[in-house]
């Protein structure tokens, strides 16, 4: 190479070097603007009084105002600063507005989204807003604005998506109501309901019955009356050997995920009563099982104002704050703590919608026909001309699907209701015992949940919060049904005094898991929308009847107890089922689970080929039924959050030979089969059998919305470690892949300082911020995190304009 060849690589060389250099020095100085203010003194017009923002090394906020209207602009401001992409996305979400900031990559939920309409309803519900309650929300809105404007440079992933963010208004906030009500209601689908009709029309009902029907096994209501026991169909109702085989669809196994206990949106909540502390305060804990992210979604807040009613005359609120709304929703206010978990009550209904035959745009109603309205949805699509979705709506909500026997299908959704918005939940900072916690909670506009709450005198009750439990009449909620004759459908919305209510049980203990809680009247109020099998529920309230005392480290020890109860009996199967095998593979299939150590465990090896047994045993024996209703209805699946294992475990146990899946000879076979099918398919794996651990398959996978967008190694920097995590469903501590605990709160009122909050994946979203990720290694390991803020480290004061001219 010549001299001169040699000094224009170099020149190169260099030049690429700079360039670099450049753009990474380029790249940190705009995530270091889009950075949070720690320290100092900010004036803003509309407060009242200095506002003063302390945090400590894990990123608490601790916020001391003069009210409680300047701390509603407080936390906007720090809700702006730390979360405002996080904020955008939660308010995009249930208006159908993603794809506008992303691109089409998210029009496929913005069509789904945008069917209700959710913008219009939260402007609506807004507007009939107590004009208390419109004002915390603007204030809010001020300081989520001001928090925005205050940043040196815009966040950093608009920065990265090449928009600008736009400014929040008052009625956003219920739109991020409006996403928990998607989260938590099925996404506004109602599938499982269609999926029940198309079971039905293909299936016995009685078989249908017993297919879906719950187990008393591993029910743990509140009201101790379990469900009755359905019996096994017999060949006079349905025989699988007397009918002509049914080809197995190729996508049978993603169409019976549903029945193998797929993670759900769920919590555990539980209290204890005084009686069983040293205080003489009862005792309250709760975990939110959510998908998880980066950051994580609730963000940890303490907050201090003037209070007549509170103790010492200032009011201390310590907890999880929600960004894009100004309330705490799971805290301790000193004489209360409270916590929730969904109900997985009844919220949704097909309505079928009888057309007139002569005209097809109008429809039957009770006082005779009424026209379809019929809405426009222009979706802006980012680097794309505008989708145009043509919504049909009636009376009772949008047309969105259609019968089994293609009558539309029109969706009746509390959340489409104007009145299921409101921030009736921020009175819970007042409170001052249980019982009044109690009396407010049917006020509260969000998605119905069970309410657990304890008080500083030893109190503690439950009951549902959420003002939107509709009446039904003459209808059978589960079925599409006829709203147009009269008296039919929904007939308005049950008052407090209907609601259940338990306030001081005699064994002084109460608890939830996304379970059935109650039965006869009750029930038929609230509706089954998809209880849980009740063996997460059970576990916590035999844990909880274990002890006679307890302190905040004995809930979080409950929280945390991954003994895998439910899988006993399938160990125990498993051995019997191979105890005569000569087949080398099989031997040591079942000397690796001969020692039962029963729990989920991240070196378990026992523990997860125990599962994948269940989980193929589970889907030979539905194949048969789910692959008839599949031949006739292409889209069907297993109706989602209903569990299998009450039916699958009958039918192993009674052996019925008209049930049995044509495949095998008989139920030993088919038992055998699926164990062969757990060893083959694991020992292919590297090491192995011996090498299959529950952490190998069980990982955190915890990740930023945006870092699927990036070349892997720097989307990884994004992401949180990717931990193999204890735990699974059906266990008091819930982990999946990207799901689980989004935080753990263990708290007696009045005693705070020894309360617990964990929380995964920190409180900023700047990946430069010393609280991105802070405190997520005591989450994944299960260390008790403080409740109440550390030392400050840093203090922000936020000042009236005219203190600071």
């Amino acid at each position: 190479m010549t001299s001169l060849r040699r000094h224009i690589v170099r020149s190169l060389l260099v030049a690429i070097v700079v360039l670099l250099l450049i753009a990474i020095i380029t790249a940190c100085w705009l995530l270091a603007g889009s950075r949070a203010r720690l320290d100092g003194q900010r004036p803003f017009p509309g407060l009242s009084a200095r506002v003063s923002i302390g945090r400590d090394a894990l990123g608490t906020v601790t916020i001391d105002g003069a009210n409680r209207d300047d701390i509603s602009f407080a936390l906007g401001y720090v809700h702006a600063q730390e979360r405002f992409f996080e904020m955008d996305l939660m308010r995009r979400m249930p208006a159908g507005e993603l794809a506008e900031l992303v691109g089409p990559a998210a029009l496929p939920s913005d069509l789904n989204h945008r069917r209700h309409r959710l913008r219009a309803v939260v402007e609506a519900a807004y507007a009939q807003l107590p004009p208390t309650q419109k004002h915390q929300l603007d204030r809010y809105r001020d300081g989520v604005n001001a928090g925005l404007a205050d940043l040196h440079v815009r966040p950093w992933e608009y920065l990265l998506l090449g928009s600008q963010p736009q400014p929040w208004r008052s009625e956003d906030s219920a739109l991020v109501i409006a996403a928990m009500y998607l989260d938590l209601n099925g996404d506004g689908r109602n599938e499982r309901e269609l999926r029940l009709a198309q079971m039905r029309s293909v299936l016995p009902g009685p078989l249908v019955d017993f297919l879906m029907a719950p187990d008393p096994d591993w029910e743990a209501p509140l009201d101790n009356q379990l469900s009755p026991r359905q019996a096994v169909p017999d060949a006079s109702v349905f025989d699988l050997n007397r009918l002509a085989t049914v080809d197995k669809p190729t996508d049978l196994t993603a169409a019976l995920l549903p029945a193998l206990d797929a993670p759900r949106p769920g919590s555990n909540s539980f209290a204890v009563a005084g009686s069983l502390t040293d205080t003489g305060a009862a005792m309250v804990a709760n975990d939110m099982h959510l998908g998880l992210r980066v950051p994580n979604i609730w963000f940890r807040a303490r907050l201090r104002y003037p209070d007549a009613s509170a103790p010492n005359g200032q009011r201390d609120v310590n907890g999880v704050t929600l960004p894009g709304t100004p309330a705490m929703i799971v805290g301790s206010n000193g004489q209360i703590a409270w916590g929730f978990t969904n109900s997985y009550g009844d919220w949704l209904d097909w309505v079928r919608v009888q057309r007139d035959p002569t005209n097809a745009s109008r429809y039957k109603v009770p006082e005779g026909w009424a026209n379809i309205d019929a809405h426009d949805e222009h979706i802006h699509v980012k680097g794309k001309p505008d989708t145009v979705l043509k919504v049909k709506d009636t009376r009772w909500g949008p047309i969105m699907a259609s019968d089994v026997d293609d009558t539309p299908l029109a969706l009746a959704w509390i959340a489409d209701q104007p009145r299921g918005y409101n921030v009736a939940l921020m009175q819970l900072e007042q409170t001052t015992d249980a019982h009044a916690a109690l009396d407010l909670a049917p006020q509260f506009g969000m998605p119905p949940q069970n309410f657990v709450v304890a008080d500083s005198t030893g109190h503690i009750g439950w009951t549902l919060a959420g003002n939107s439990i509709p009446l039904r009449a003459t209808i059978d909620p589960l079925r599409p049904s006829d709203w147009s004759k009269p008296g039919s459908g929904w007939q308005g919305w049950a008052t407090p005094a209907q609601y259940p209510r338990i306030e001081n049980p005699s064994d002084a203990r109460l608890w939830t898991a996304n379970n059935r809680t109650v039965s006869g009247d009750a029930l038929a109020l609230l509706g089954n929308g998809g209880h849980d099998l009740g063996a997460r529920a059970q576990q916590i309230r035999d844990d909880l009847r274990a002890q006679n005392k307890f302190a905040p480290n004995n809930l979080l020890d409950v929280q945390l107890d991954n003994r895998a109860v439910l899988l006993t009996r399938w160990q125990q199967l498993l051995q019997q089922t191979l105890a005569d095998t000569h087949d080398p593979e099989l031997q040591t299939l079942r000397q690796l689970t001969a020692t039962w150590r029963g729990r989920a465990d991240v070196d378990s090896v026992d523990y997860r080929l125990v599962r994948a047994f269940r989980t193929q045993v589970t889907e030979v024996v539905l194949s048969p039924f789910v692959a008839r209703v599949k031949q006739r209805y292409g889209d069907f699946a297993w109706p989602a959050e209903n569990a299998a294992e009450g039916a699958v475990w009958n039918l192993i146990t009674t052996q019925p030979a008209n049930l049995l899946n044509p495949t095998y000879r008989d139920w030993h076979a088919l038992l055998l089969a699926a164990a062969s099918h757990v060893a083959s398919e694991l020992d292919k794996q590297p090491g192995g059998l011996a090498a299959r651990t529950w952490g190998e398959k069980n990982r955190s996978d915890i990740r930023h919305p945006l870092s699927v967008a990036l070349p892997k190694w720097l989307g990884r920097t994004l992401n949180m470690p990717d931990d193999p995590l204890p735990g699974d469903n059906n266990m008091p501590r819930v982990a999946a892949p990207g799901f689980g605990a989004s935080e753990r709160f263990d708290v007696a009122p009045g005693h705070e300082a020894q309360g617990i909050l964990e929380m995964p994946g920190g409180q900023s979203d700047n990946p430069l911020s010393p609280y991105y990720g802070a405190g997520h290694a005591d989450w994944v390991n299960g260390k008790p995190t403080p409740l109440l803020p550390g030392p400050t480290q840093h203090t922000l004061t936020l000042e009236p304009s005219a203190v600071a001219e």
